[in-house]
């Protein structure tokens, strides 16, 4: 397609390269060649010019980053990031738009949006103050002093921003909870008597003047489940850890309804409507809601809601209309605040009736399960194929994408519902992301921009073929002798991923009874803080599971080794893969299991090599990856190309030196 006539003049692909090279002069001894770099921006230079969508695969090191940021920002687009992790979403506010700001585009702005639930609502902080016993809505119970309110209030005095996490101590979620709406309950701007000083929508106004809007994948997947109408408009949008957009995308079309929706529901109504009857009638709901799914916990319903099930879902709907007609007939006149009140819980009660009218209209392409456990279990519908929903919402929109929608309390544009271009890169790429998220095939462009790093000589890969297999007994008791083996061998410095919590406590306390070394285990600390002490300590070890398989980076010396115990082979009694597992017939393994689990055996393997003069060893515990004549290739192949070896010596002999390096 050839480029708009009507648009302005741009820089050509040869002044991407030239912007490069400058960024990388400005760098200073940090400044090096990426050749992989060059050929990713100027990738989203022509996806851009032409309008097309483009899939990249840029190895860790490639600085891609930059690569997608340039292209757009010197054409003068506007472009929204979309996350899989906080760690980059800070990234990218913190280093690279700034450092783009001093010596690029000094006029370049950004801003972090995050969902309406991470700001402080003025409205709710007033309606607590005004609460003669200092209880706040939503909380149950003990409710909270008045010195909590009175710090709330403090700091949002201050505050510029509102935002949760720049609160100097993590509130408990109770209390945030009542100081805080979601979209399901914010009545807007112009319904609300303090919408003109709302934190959230100073966010989403920073958002619509800004040349760069940064924020989670979830909320873009939630930003097209409504339409286009939760960010501003926008030219590009860049999926960055792109593997992760089809499970994303897949949550946020779809809905949950649990116990929890209809108590908070209720408990929210309370504090507008006197009638116990009507509000303590969705606790006993919820109650029973729990009582019938129970049993079900894990299980998917193949022929949609069970009597018992849909006896108690049809009676709190009732009961959620009734609460609804009677909020409506609160006479609110001459009061701003219980105007809002109100708003606030129609809203909400309005978003619980249209998810249980998703549930029980569920449709064919549509999967239905009891997600949860027996405890807290929770009805759940998403998409079979999100390739699909993706379709319908982003690729090819019934209205063809050009339809503007208004947002309605920002009195502007919200956006169309399809950008011009859609960047989607990852270090892994599964080679069926295409097919998977049905992108037009005549509208994408498939790039693989390698890597910097020297794998070959900067690494090894074992495999611990000596080991029995992962689904024998045997397997655990070796698993562990082998994991201290070599660690003892690294000195610590180990990154031991698991993909089980129960093997991760197991392996992290077999590991403190046979080490002199300091054992950190996922949940000690939060994430950021446990990653830097793994980061600061050289001979800690960090032991995991699923959420620190990516989205972690300990460059140097403190991490030389990555073990992994099992190959990440999905579940098998998921609901929703089971489902999708079922449509695709005798195939499913290669098309749905395997590439699943090589893309995040892929992403752990990338945590060991994080810069240049990085050495250390990947160690897959399981020995169907030498033993699997069936598929290991296919693994393999998705891996970084390290030297691979069975020999522990050679392993032993590898990590000694790399230790010893200097």
């Amino acid at each position: 397609m050839a480029d708009d006539p009507s648009a302005p003049p741009t820089p050509t692909t040869g002044e991407v390269d030239h912007a490069l090279a400058r960024l990388a002069a400005a760098m200073g001894d940090r400044g090096e060649d990426r050749p992989g770099q060059h050929e990713m921006a100027r990738a989203v230079d022509r996806a851009l010019r032409r309008r097309r969508h483009l899939v990249v695969a840029a190895g860790t090191g490639t600085g891609k980053s930059l690569a997608y940021l340039l292209p757009p920002l010197l054409r003068g687009r506007r472009v929204v990031v979309a996350t899989a992790t906080k760690a980059l979403q800070d990234q990218l506010a913190d280093n690279e738009l700034p450092f783009l700001r001093r010596h690029l585009k000094a006029d370049l702005s950004w801003t972090v949006l995050k969902g309406r639930s991470n700001y402080l609502c003025l409205q709710r902080l007033d309606e607590a103050e005004r609460d003669r016993q200092g209880r706040l809505e939503g909380v149950d119970g003990s409710g909270i002093s008045p010195e909590q309110v009175a710090a709330l209030r403090r700091w949002a005095e201050r505050t510029p921003s509102g935002d949760r996490a720049d609160l100097p101590t993590e509130p408990s979620e109770r209390v945030w909870a009542a100081v805080s709406v979601g979209p399901r309950e914010c009545p807007g701007a112009r319904n609300c008597p303090r919408g003109e000083e709302c934190f959230a929508e100073a966010a989403r106004r920073r958002a619509a003047g800004a040349d760069v809007v940064v924020v989670n994948t979830h909320l873009y997947g939630l930003h097209l489940a409504a339409d286009a109408g939760m960010l501003p408009r926008h030219d590009v949008v860049v999926f960055d850890e792109a593997h992760e957009v089809a499970d994303i995308i897949s949550a946020t079309t779809g809905v949950e309804v649990g116990a929890r929706s209809f108590v908070s529901a209720g408990r929210l109504a309370a504090t507008l409507i006197a009638e116990d009857g009507l509000t303590d009638a969705l606790e006993t709901v919820g109650q029973q809601l729990t009582d019938v799914l129970a049993p079900l916990a894990g299980s998917r319903l193949r022929r949609g809601l069970p009597d018992d099930v849909a006896t108690v879902i049809h009676a709190g709907r009732e009961r959620l209309l009734r609460l609804n007609e009677a909020a409506g007939a609160i006479d609110a006149r001459g009061s701003g605040e219980i105007a809002t009140r109100v708003q606030r819980v129609q809203t909400s009660i309005g978003a619980l009736i249209a998810d249980i009218d998703h549930l029980v209209n569920a449709g064919d392409d549509e999967v239905m399960w009891v997600a949860g456990d027996e405890a807290h279990p929770r009805l759940a519908v998403a998409p079979l194929d999100v390739g699909r929903t993706l379709d319908a919402i982003l690729w090819n929109p019934d209205d063809g994408g050009l339809e503007i929608v208004t947002d309605h309390d920002q009195g502007e544009e919200a956006g169309p519902v399809r950008p011009d271009s859609v960047v989607l890169t990852s270090a892994t790429i599964p080679s069926s992301l295409v097919e998977d998220l049905r992108i037009p095939p005549d509208l994408v462009d498939v790039v693989d921009v390698g890597t910097p790093f020297d794998f070959e000589h900067q690494g090894l890969l074992y495999c611990a073929a000596s080991l029995p297999d992962p689904r024998r007994p045997a397997y655990r008791a070796a698993m562990l002798d082998e994991l201290v083996r070599l660690i003892t061998a690294a000195g610590g410095r180990t990154l031991a991923l698991f993909t089980s919590h129960r093997m991760m406590r197991e392996a992290a306390e077999e590991a403190r009874e046979r080490l002199d070394l300091p054992i950190l285990v996922q949940g000690d600390l939060p994430k950021p803080k446990l990653v830097a002490a793994f980061a600061e300590d050289e001979a800690s070890c960090l032991f995991a599971t699923m959420g620190y398989w990516q989205g972690i980076d300990v460059a140097g010396p403190s991490l030389s080794l990555v073990t992994i115990d099992k190959i990440p082979f999905p579940r098998p009694d998921d609901p929703l893969t089971q489902a999708r597992r079922e449509a695709v017939g005798p195939d499913a393994f290669r098309t749905i299991d395997l590439p699943r689990a090589a893309t995040l055996l892929a992403q752990g393997a990338g945590r060991l090599i994080r810069r240049r003069d990085d050495r250390g060893v990947v160690a897959v515990l399981d020995s169907r990856l030498a033993s699997a004549a069936s598929y290991r290739w296919d693994l393999i192949a998705a891996l970084p190309p390290l030297r691979r070896t069975k020999n522990f010596d050679e392993v032993a002999a590898f990590l000694r030196a790399a230790v010893a390096e200097p």
